[in-house]
């Protein structure tokens, strides 16, 4: 190996992809892309393996390898000319979830086809039975918006016009789903470009042994990593609440996590039969869950490509909960179900490497969705967004607070873009007091949005967990706060939740609640679970937490015997 020119090469390639990234967030249209940044954008060699990604979006790097390789099933190599533009979004082709677009572009050098540019982006409105996507009440994949499978958008560089038309006749924002598409598109022409560059400078023999080399490089780190870890068989099981449809109902996440040597697979019989409502997880999202989770417990600086990725097997048995079988819903299952995953997969691996792992964390992305007419505009606007939770407390520091679920790694959108692109004026936005769980190491914080609506209505649904099971503790660490979704409506003095409001089955997974002007609308956030006992927590630790208003004196005195003075 020439690490060399590997380590050049790599940092290239991952300029590359944050390049791509930097487009797609300043020519798109929606929140969702230019401020929550939810996509991520890779290199894949012809075969459809990672070669390079840059560090956006967890579950969408983990999930990359088997999109693109379905993609090629359908599409033959034979088939794809230069300046042809692949989209796709089937969740039942090795994608991840319906909203989520998979565009790839091919590279050619010298007239043949050397790999791919990939960009992954989850669009906002995917048309089905709710605004925003989320369908928290769906039974088939059918609610859940259009399916896509593997087509040619742009063909020989010029736009497949037919195409465009069924997927903007089939939402209801085609203005500025059309400025999404086409920014994911610009994403992967530029990824094309920079890589013909290199492939230029380099010479395509150079470039090819050095990325076969970088994977190989990858797959030596990984190894190395686990070979550290003890040899052994841990379990570990976790709940997620209801799936909107049978609200008595939790469904089990059972994993086995078989490690011996350089090598570790992720065993996920055990786990319940897939749900009637929409919190299954495809094939995609489970081998992208467990890749996630052992990204978390290894060396950082492993260069994040398929080569590191060799090491990890993933055994989901069909018509689960974690590998759902076609028709059943399933847009939960990469926001929802997926972090549940990672969480559990850590929960069995404390047994192994505490030092490694954390507490569960608030594992939801809140997915609260809406839309509407605009009175002002009289345009139909719609809108997908995420709120961030309190992380697990770990052995050595307390959670993070108030960040993105473990497999999003986006940001909240800002106060002002927010009321200024949508009809919604924000009240406050404010750390939820005790919501950390307490430990010698203390959980992150969740925080509460509260809404006024301004318009005449706006139809909203949700898609969000932790209302009745809270993120559990470690190592003698107790839980963290549960999330909430209450609305209080005009004329009333009191929050109800979107059962007692609306008679909805589920508080924290429903589908087309119409606000209506003056009601407000609060967003709860859990927090995290704690790690140790909470004894042990330094008094200065405590007096600090007071002090920024995270635990009240009540939760110091009860959990930690601290009494000011």
């Amino acid at each position: 190996m020439d690490f060399v020119a590997m380590n050049i090469l790599d940092s290239a390639m991952v300029s590359v992809c944050r390049e791509m990234g930097i487009t797609l967030m300043k020519t798109s249209y929606s929140t969702i892309f230019n401020e929550a940044l939810d996509f991520t954008c890779g290199l894949a060699d012809m075969d459809g393996d990672m070669i390079a990604v840059a560090d956006y979006c967890p579950a969408q790097i983990g999930g990359m390898p088997l999109l693109i390789k379905s993609c090629l099933k359908e599409i033959p190599i034979s088939e794809i000319e230069e300046g042809d533009i692949i989209l796709h979004n089937d969740p039942y082709r090795g994608g991840l979830h319906t909203p989520e677009h998979t565009f790839f572009k091919p590279i050619f050098v010298d007239g043949e086809i050397v790999g791919f540019a990939v960009a992954i982006g989850h669009i906002a409105e995917v048309g089905g039975m709710a605004p925003g996507g989320f369908c928290g009440e769906a039974t088939e994949i059918f609610q859940e918006g259009i399916r896509i499978p593997p087509v040619k958008i742009v063909k020989r560089g010029e736009d497949n016009i037919e195409v465009w038309k069924l997927l903007l006749a089939n939402v209801r924002t085609p203005r500025v789903n059309y400025g999404d598409l086409k920014a994911l598109i610009a994403a992967v022409d530029l990824g094309e470009k920079q890589m013909r560059g290199l492939y230029q400078k380099y010479g395509r023999e150079k470039v090819k042994e050095t990325v076969s080399d970088l994977l190989l490089y990858s797959e030596r780190r990984m190894r190395a990593e686990l070979e550290i870890i003890p040899d052994g068989i841990y379990a570990f099981h976790d709940f997620v609440e209801s799936d909107g449809v049978d609200i008595d109902k939790h469904y089990k996440i059972q994993v086995e996590v078989h490690k011996k040597g350089g090598s570790i697979i992720v065993d996920y019989h055990g786990s319940s039969p897939q749900a009637a409502g929409p919190i299954n997880a495809t094939l995609g999202v489970a081998t992208s869950a467990a890749y996630n989770a052992v990204l978390h417990m290894t060396d950082a600086t492993i260069p994040r490509n398929s080569g590191c990725f060799r090491p990890i097997e993933v055994m989901a048995p069909p018509g689960s909960l974690v590998n759902v079988d076609f028709p059943a819903p399933e847009v939960g299952g990469n926001t929802e179900t997926h972090p549940r995953i990672v969480g559990t997969i850590l929960g069995a691996m404390a047994q192994a490497v505490p030092n490694r792992v954390m507490a569960a964390e608030g594992s939801t992305h809140c997915n609260f969705v809406f839309g509407g007419v605009d009175a002002d505009t009289g345009e139909f606007f719609a809108c997908y967004d995420l709120e961030a939770v309190g992380w697990g407390g770990r052995a050595f520091a307390d959670g993070n607070d108030a960040v993105d679920s473990i497999n999003g790694n986006c940001r909240i959108t800002p106060t002002e873009v927010y009321e200024t692109r949508f009809p919604w004026l924000i009240e406050s936005l404010a750390f939820n007091v005790d919501s950390c769980g307490p430990g010698q190491y203390r959980g992150g914080v969740g925080y509460t949005k509260q809404m006024l609506c301004l318009n005449d209505q706006i139809i909203c649904s949700q898609m969000t967990d932790r209302h009745v099971l809270p993120p559990w503790g470690l190592n003698g660490g107790r839980e963290g706060g549960c999330g909430a979704t209450l609305v209080m409506k005009a004329g009333r003095n009191d929050w109800q939740t979107m059962r007692e409001a609306y008679g909805k089955a589920s508080t924290s997974r429903y589908s087309n609640v119409v606000i209506r002007h003056g009601d407000r609308v609060r967003l709860v956030t859990p927090g995290g679970g704690g790690y140790g006992n909470p004894a042990k927590r330094e008094p200065s630790a405590i007096e600090r937490d007071l002090r920024d208003g995270y635990i009240s004196s009540e939760s110091a005195a009860k959990n930690y015997g601290y009494l000011k003075g």
